[in-house]
């Protein structure tokens, strides 16, 4: 008789035969499915794979833990979730092949996807913002009183990132329903834990944030399953975040090419012995729970659905290239219906028209959220949102720590959660520490896996009050760069009303300019009640012969000024307004009018969108101009404090000159 013995210590508690038998099954399943890989990878039909053997007991324990529509944010280790949420093996076998039947249309590889059908939401590779994404679907499912939880995947390597700690922080501050899973496997890559961090465990960092906070044997199914169980409960009851620290072993490379060699070999040998399948089949044998013959028909049922769905996937042809489709998808569409102002008006201030659209749609969108620094209680240091609090309350109008990338991921979540999202950076020079998952996050994700951010960045901006290098930086360009952006930037307070309302009603991540020194020092009258202005279109607001001025924000009052100096200049002043999409239209239109261009902007010259606009100009219309396209642009040295200084540096007193040598040419 074969005597059966684990070197894991299990205990069935209360738990049925048939619970066992499930997750003994949902742990073969990813362990044969990364056997085929293996073996594909070897004969050159799959470009890459990053193995979870021996790590398979915590993403199949943690799933079949959770409810089904509960969000589950995973890592690149963690097929397991993927089948356990019985996602069929075909389409993560064409995502993995980018074919069409994957689900980012052949955009990405392996991992890096989402899908709200399974309510997964997949990973980026900068890891960190993974984790403030799950505080934003957390925060929605509070807002909502859902009583879901959220859990999210990181391995030891990415603890080590901000992003963690500002995660952490904001659940912690919030009692965020949110599950932070660290599988600690050993190696970031080739870096063993001794050279990643000083503590005895990682989860005694969630003392420090005031979380509750486990170690967990990462390779035993029961226990992983069963804790993981009873903390879900617990949360759903009181919600509040949870650090687990899961112990395991990376028994392969951090991706099959790298390989193994620097790991110790006894290291592996004992990690062996710890597999988490071959022990609790053993321990299954052993109760007499499994027996060796319905193993075997069980290994061969899964690998003839997996040789199945192979052929399913390998068979379908490669994706369709479809340059109209690419470029389309990089934004979601949607049914923008222009709302048209009343004839009814009042004064206003820039700053006044900002506050009174965020405020009637908040009215509008009964659930949308605001979030910034010091913006409840206190109103936001420019007192835009001061009275919200009191008007929409604190779940809405929420101060948050000191966490820009953080939050701006808590952004994102919430939009997975379908909840509309509006951030306040305190001054847009800040956004710095919130540019990875904007760009990486935000931009990207409706290209890739289908997911819009429905996320409105208040980016309050420009020089000219004298506040120095670190607050008065015009920074519109880093994003105009990137696809998937909006990026808006109004000169007037009518359009800051309606084009603010637009673009929350936009669903693609919209990053709107607000020039500190027009806030307070520009009036106009501005329609009552809710109205939109679309997006992507500029306005002339002078209309002549002599030269088209191009200009937005601020520049658009210091080419005003100049012109009522110069009664004797007849030009076309052009109010961008929107910076991406931009309005080449109209900028075309009036070039090849006047003959003369002249584009002026508050940022330094080199790649400001003054060049780009520039170049457009040479490319599309050079057969209209009577002069060389002249830009005009702040120094090319950041943002002096001093009054004298700030002045020279600004363009404003330079454009004159260069008006004046262009229209003479």
């Amino acid at each position: 008789m074969i005597e059966y013995k684990s070197q894991l210590n299990f205990d069935k508690k209360q738990y049925s035969d048939d619970t066992l038998i499930s997750l003994y099954t949902r742990l073969l399943i990813p362990r044969l499915i990364e056997e085929k890989m293996l073996v594909l990878l070897r004969q050159g039909k799959i470009s890459k794979w990053f193995s979870g053997i021996g790590q398979e007991a915590i993403s199949v324990g943690i799933t079949s833990a959770l409810q089904d529509d509960e969000y589950i944010l995973p890592m690149h280790r963690n097929l397991g979730v993927f089948t356990t949420r019985k996602i069929p093996l075909y389409k993560l076998f064409a995502q993995w092949q980018g074919k069409k039947s994957g689900f980012t249309n052949g955009r990405d590889r392996s991992f890096h996807f989402g899908t709200q059908e399974y309510n997964i939401v997949g990973m980026i590779s900068h890891l960190g913002p993974q984790m403030g994404v799950a505080c934003g679907i957390a925060l929605g499912n509070l807002l909502q009183q859902n009583n879901k939880v959220t859990a999210v995947f990181t391995g030891e390597g990415g603890t080590s990132e901000g992003d963690f700690h500002e995660a952490l922080n904001i659940a912690s501050v919030w009692s965020l329903p949110v599950l932070f899973c660290i599988e600690n496997n050993g190696y970031g890559l080739s870096t063993p834990t001794t050279e990643q961090y000083h503590c005895e465990n990682l989860a005694d960092r969630g003392v420090g944030y005031g979380i509750e906070s486990h170690v967990i044997d990462g390779n035993n199914i029961l226990e992983v399953y069963h804790k993981v169980l009873e903390i879900a409960i617990d949360i759903r009851k009181n919600p509040k975040p949870v650090l687990i620290e899961f112990k395991t072993f990376r028994m392969r490379g951090h991706e099959e090419a790298s390989g193994i060699k620097y790991v110790p070999k006894d290291m592996i040998a004992y990690w062996a012995e710890k597999d988490p399948i071959e022990n609790f089949k053993s321990f299954l044998l052993e109760k007499n729970i499994l027996s060796t013959k319905i193993d075997e028909q069980k290994r061969e049922a899964i690998k003839n659905e997996i040789e199945s769905h192979w052929k399913q996937a390998n068979d379908e042809k490669n994706i369709d290239v479809d340059l109209d489709k690419e470029l389309h998808d990089v934004y979601q569409d949607y049914d923008f219906k222009e709302i048209q102002p009343t004839a009814v008006t009042k004064e206003l201030r820039f700053i006044d028209a900002i506050s009174e659209s965020l405020k009637l749609a908040m009215y509008r969108y009964a659930t949308m959220v605001i979030m910034g620094q010091d913006i409840a209680d206190y109103g936001g240091v420019f007192k835009i949102t001061d009275g919200f609090m009191n008007l929409f309350g604190k779940e809405r109008v929420r101060n948050t720590p000191i966490c820009e990338s953080a939050i701006v991921s808590t952004a994102y979540g919430l939009s997975v959660n379908h909840t509309k999202a509006i951030v306040e950076m305190q001054f847009a020079d800040f956004v710095s520490s919130g540019f990875n998952p904007i760009v990486n996050l935000l931009a990207k994700s409706y290209y890739r896996w289908g997911q819009n951010a429905d996320v409105v960045i208040r980016m309050p901006c420009g020089g000219g009050v004298g506040a120095g290098p670190f607050h008065s930086q015009t920074n519109e360009a880093w994003f105009t760069k990137t696809p998937g952006l909006k990026v808006v930037y109004p000169a007037f307070p009518s359009d800051a009303k309606g084009l603010l309302a637009a673009a929350i009603e936009d669903p693609n991540p919209v990053l709107f300019f607000e020039h500190k020194a027009l806030y307070r020092s520009i009036r106009q009258q501005v329609p009552e009640g809710y109205f939109t202005i679309p997006l992507g279109k500029a306005m002339v607001i002078e209309h002549g012969n002599d030269v088209s001025i191009i200009s937005y924000g601020a520049g658009i009052h210091w080419a005003i000024e100049i012109i009522e100096k110069h009664s004797e200049i007849s030009a076309d002043i052009i109010d961008l307004r929107t910076l991406s999409p931009l309005d080449t239209e109209t900028i075309y239109q009036s070039v090849k009018k006047t003959g003369k261009v002249i584009i002026l902007q508050e940022d330094s010259m080199f790649g400001g969108v003054a060049s780009d606009i520039s170049a457009l100009l040479a490319e599309h219309c050079f057969e209209y101009l009577d002069a060389p396209v002249k830009r005009v642009a702040s120094l090319e040295t950041p943002i002096p404090f001093d009054a004298s200084l700030e002045k020279q540096y600004l363009a404003k007193d330079r454009f004159e000159k260069a008006l004046v040598e262009l229209l003479e040419y």
